[in-house]
């Protein structure tokens, strides 16, 4: 369960205070990700997300990541719009921790997406991509290659057994791999995490994208590349028959890729696999028992990275 700051009925009606909610009626744990406390929050006639920012996330971050889910909903993209309090601000403290009431949109996440629920959620993708172009603020990458020296390291201080033979096969493809992001592919505000469980459909379409807290300015196209390792496997690593060429022929249909990008995507997808292989390794060495989180199998993401290479051998590149 991702609540590791609980709040009480008392602390969350305390909280409203400051909003144009409506009475407070119910507060419900969320089982839903790692990396910050969520809860259903009800008010009289209404549904939000109350989120409680841990410290993983970057409070001077969050501008960025608010306004970039607002201006996307602004313009019809269905992301949640964080709710301003009385005095127009959209982050405030409860617990210790920033927070944010967040619009609940409805629907929910696909463990089992068909092709064309894959296909469809590649052609949002590349909305999101054309419609925040004009968003003006710029965030860099709070999990760029910079910061992946630095959790190779500290995970090489006390990584054992499996993860000291994962560390190694990831150390190695980091330098067989180099450098793959160049100046000449497109970029703008991404996501960068956007995995099923970021994306609810409704009805057989997308209805809503969420937790943009990774979100930040980069190649669209590495975007694109984390979107196929997340959408195109299943959980053990293994690729899923027609599901990155699915994903995939959804973004181009909104927005095809430039040659360059095309020829770029291999090392990408190496390096997305890579980032996710770091930073899941260094969650479990480092998990904390207490937090009840269960750290997800790194390994599922290193399995990837060669499937990646392999593409990027093949010329022209075939996915």
């Amino acid at each position: 369960m991702a609540v590791f700051t609980p709040v009480s009925d008392g602390q969350a009606r305390a909280f409203l205070n400051a909003y144009d909610l409506g009475p407070f009626q119910s507060l419900h744990p969320i089982a839903e990700g790692v990396e910050n406390t969520n809860y259903r929050l009800e008010t009289d006639g209404a549904v939000h997300v109350l989120t409680l920012f841990e410290a993983r996330t970057d409070a001077a971050s969050l501008p960025f990541c608010l306004g970039l889910t607002d201006h996307l909903a602004g313009g019809g993209f269905p992301a949640p719009r964080p709710v301003r309090d009385r005095t127009g601000q959209w982050i405030g403290t409860l617990n210790g921790r920033p927070a944010a009431v967040i619009e609940w949109l409805p629907g929910a996440w696909l463990r089992n997406p068909s092709t064309a629920e894959i296909e469809a959620a590649g052609g949002m993708l590349a909305r999101l991509h054309l419609e925040a172009r004009d968003f003006a603020v710029s965030r860099a990458n709070p999990v760029g290659p910079v910061v992946w020296r630095g959790l190779a390291d500290r995970c090489a201080t006390a990584a054992t057994g499996e993860d000291r033979e994962t560390l190694n096969g990831v150390e190695a493809a980091l330098v067989a791999l180099g450098d793959p992001w160049t100046d000449d592919l497109p970029r703008g505000p991404i996501h960068a995490d956007y995995f099923p469980d970021n994306v609810l459909f409704n009805g057989g379409a997308v209805s809503g994208v969420i937790d943009f807290y990774f979100g930040c300015t980069d190649l669209w196209a590495y975007d694109l590349a984390i979107a196929l390792s997340a959408w195109g496997f299943d959980g053990a690593g293994t690729p899923v028959p027609g599901a990155v060429a699915a994903f995939r022929r959804g973004y181009e249909a909104v927005r095809p890729l430039t040659r360059a990008e095309a020829e770029a995507l291999p090392g990408l997808g190496e390096a997305a696999a890579l980032r996710f292989t770091l930073t899941r390794l260094h969650d479990r060495i480092f998990h904390d028992p207490t937090k009840l989180v269960t750290p997800k199998d790194p390994g599922a993401f290193f399995r990837r990275a060669a499937w990646w290479r392999a593409r990027a051998s093949l010329q022209p590149a075939i996915l």
